[in-house]
């Protein structure tokens, strides 16, 4: 694992359970607490080690990552006294599976490339903003209104295009979003998810790395280590050019990639909301990729740089 990942020692299931573990007080749980002065925020190793039924040696080896093969009704006592949701339950299964691995060599960067149907299936979603991310939210393809729906990306090189790097450091997108906050956690909710799973992935450590010198607002988020990242919803964008509008949005899986997203965006026709995202397609500096006006022969590795 690199040292930029490695901000709170020990295993990533020991980092995850450190987490959930300052984030729930004993009051949460039911426990009684003396009057006395607590230095551990939310539960003591001891407290949760006897809420989910296993010795404080036990869960202290679990927590500093020497204790690495818990058995699943451990790790259910854990998740129940923890009080995690299903996705939260979900993240520690897979961690505590992670942790009995050995380690295998490092992996090679996931394919860039988006697939011609996909790029054709951007422009036929027009106007509707639109654009395929990375697992690790680099922007690999997008229709006009999907690139403009983020003001200023398109002055970035292609390969720096990432939807948290944009949020986490790009001037603009503590106005352009209503509710930012919100929005970078979604963002670090993502990265840990991955981090979780492959915590030396070549597309994640330099990322991670970057965000974590360039914004106190990510290392803040880093360290909370929330794993919840929404699919759909709704968000209220505040354009520069465009102004004020709201649009539903749905993320997709794209089956046969290694953790690419496709990500729509819509808005009722004859709404105000809809007319914006007609002016952000209609506004684009660049064609759509797979458009007529770019369409070319091109190798892979061209078409993974998009």
């Amino acid at each position: 694992m690199t040292q930029e990942l490695q901000t709170s020692g020990g295993s990533e299931l020991g980092r995850f359970l450190r987490a959930r573990r300052a984030r729930i007080t004993p009051a949460e749980t039911g426990l009684t607490v003396g009057t006395g002065l607590r230095r551990t925020p939310g539960l003591r190793r001891e407290e949760l080690a006897t809420l989910a039924g296993i010795s404080i040696d036990y869960y202290t080896r679990l927590e500093r990552g020497k204790e690495t093969r818990p058995s699943p009704s451990v790790i259910e006592s854990l998740a129940r006294a923890l009080q995690l949701d299903d996705a939260e339950r979900d993240h520690l299964r897979t961690l505590a599976a992670a942790a009995g691995r050995t380690a295998p060599e490092p992996p090679s960067p996931p394919s860039r490339a988006v697939r011609s149907g996909v790029r054709l299936l951007l422009e036929r979603l027009r106007p509707s903003p639109s654009y395929v991310l990375s697992r690790t939210s680099d922007l690999l393809a997008w229709n006009p209104a999907g690139l403009r729906l983020y003001p200023g990306i398109e002055e970035w090189p292609a390969k720096q295009r990432n939807i948290a790097r944009y949020a986490f450091l790009h001037p603009t997108a503590r106005e352009l979003f209503d509710d930012w906050e919100n929005s970078l956690r979604g963002c670090v909710a993502r990265l840990r998810a991955v981090a979780g799973t492959d915590p030396d992935a070549p597309d994640l450590a330099p990322l991670v790395g970057e965000l974590l010198l360039k914004s106190r607002e990510f290392a803040r988020l880093w360290e909370r280590y929330d794993v919840k990242g929404r699919a759909y919803g709704s968000k209220t964008y505040h354009h520069p050019e465009v102004g004020t509008f709201t649009l539903g949005y749905q993320g997709m899986h794209l089956e046969g990639t290694t953790g690419h997203r496709l990500i729509t965006y819509y808005a009722e026709q004859g709404t105000p909301d809809y007319d914006a995202v007609v002016l952000l397609d209609l506004t684009a500096h660049e064609p759509a990729p797979g458009s007529a006006a770019t369409t070319r022969t091109s190798t892979p590795d061209e078409t993974s740089s998009a």
